[in-house]
């Protein structure tokens, strides 16, 4: 790690590795198969980070590497159109509401800060809706009350915005229909977008509330607002419709990343054929991408989808749902001041009995002192957890019951 930090900011390409708000020096991971991480000294550790959702298959699945060694054989890149791009696309389209067309970028970032600027040029106006503890990546507009990646920072977005780039980003309470209604019946004829995870991740897991789903929905489409959908951690995470067809609330735009790509960088972002037609070359909203629709990576994205069947997604979803019962049982029978949320496989930790609503609780239910403890427990016990306690970790499918009665166990043994 000394090495590492002499070359690279941190040691590290993004901030939450450096292991900051757990202490202790990061891990340096050499391999990764099935459910298993491998440090460079041979230990092994169960993964519930799995390059953080990313993995939805467990690391090395046989098909994916497969697809990915026949189409790097033909060629790495082209910068042209290619039938993979086409494929995902039209498996994107069939199953997911919103969309109807789609644009592949790099990165969540990019689909983010991309889908943002397409709604501002498809309604002519200016300002945009986030809500407090949503994550889009570190586009300057998007980088304000962020959740887990800047909450230990000592501003509440980063130096290094300009107020200029943030004097038209409104962000508001999740979950608070009145403040999100005042707000838009205020500014309404400015407004181009509105922004949110519909099922945060990013200050840990937060289920919506209905009444604020469907009055955003409500809202949004009496004002001929864009409702965009940040899905790219909640993006076929449950089911192959995303967390907008497990909601019942469908948006104008949908953001994707990690899954679709298996495990390299990718995004996307999809929508009404009439928004998505503002797009260059069709229209006059400019963005483009050299690695745009990389066939590697659209073949990888390819076979993680296809292996994602409804029988895989019940098995995990159930085991999921059974594992986090189970263990709040216990707890709350051990008056344990801890439980677990969650949307399916993906779980947070909550140091407190209440629910969690919004980013206020998300942050006084969170114990950065109780959470390296615990962390640091369970990396001697061979689990490897996210570095921070407003992160959400993940099962895949290739996460068996007993992976899931060991870290049950240890779960109970340090926090009773």
């Amino acid at each position: 790690m000394d090495l590492a930090q002499k070359v690279m900011v941190g040691g590290v390409n993004s901030p939450v590795r450096a292991f900051k708000a757990v202490g202790g020096n990061p891990l340096i991971m050499e391999r990764g198969q099935g459910t298993k991480l491998f440090d460079t000294n041979g230990r092994a550790y169960t993964d519930y980070c799995l390059s953080w959702g990313a993995l939805i298959l467990g690391h090395a699945h046989q098909e994916v590497v497969k697809a990915v060694q026949n189409a790097a054989k033909k060629g790495i890149s082209y910068g042209t159109t290619t039938k993979p791009e086409i494929e995902i696309a039209q498996f994107i389209a069939k199953h997911v509401p919103s969309v109807d067309m789609v644009r592949f970028v790099n990165s969540g970032t990019e689909a983010t800060m991309s889908a943002v600027r397409l709604a501002r040029g498809f309604t002519k106006r200016d300002k945009i809706i986030k809500f407090d503890g949503c994550y889009h990546g570190h586009s300057d507009d998007l980088l304000a009350m962020a959740g887990s990646g800047v909450a230990s920072l000592p501003a509440s977005s980063s130096q290094g915005i300009p107020n200029a780039h943030i004097q038209n980003t409104l962000s508001l309470p999740f979950n608070d229909a009145q403040a999100l209604t005042n707000t838009i019946e205020r500014h309404h004829a400015e407004i181009a977008c509105v922004i949110l995870e519909p099922v945060p991740g990013n200050m840990g897991v937060i289920n919506p509330k209905e009444d604020f789903l469907k009055n955003l929905r409500a809202l949004t489409k009496k004002y001929k607002i864009v409702l965009i959908f940040d899905e790219v951690m909640s993006g076929f995470r449950t089911n192959l419709g995303c967390a907008q067809a497990d909601l019942g609330i469908i948006p104008d735009i949908t953001c994707l990343g990690k899954i679709i790509g298996g495990g390299f960088p990718v995004g996307a972002y999809g929508g009404r054929a009439d928004i998505m037609k503002h797009l260059a070359p069709l229209g006059g909203v400019y963005q483009a991408g050299t690695f745009s629709g990389n066939p590697v990576v659209m073949q990888a994205g390819l076979a993680t989808l296809k292996n994602l069947t409804p029988s895989a997604y019940n098995k995990l979803n159930k085991a999921c749902d059974d594992f986090v019962s189970r263990t709040n049982n216990i707890l709350k029978t051990a008056n344990a001041q801890a439980h677990l949320a969650n949307y399916k496989s993906m779980i947070s930790i909550r140091f407190c009995t209440k629910p969690v609503y919004n980013y206020v609780d998300a942050q006084n239910a969170s114990s950065g002192k109780k959470y390296a403890e615990l962390f640091h427990y369970l990396l001697r016990q061979g689990i490897y957890w996210p570095p921070a306690d407003l992160e959400s970790f993940f099962v895949s499918a290739q996460h068996t019951a007993k992976d899931l009665n060991h870290l049950f166990d240890q779960i109970i043994v340090s926090l009773q």
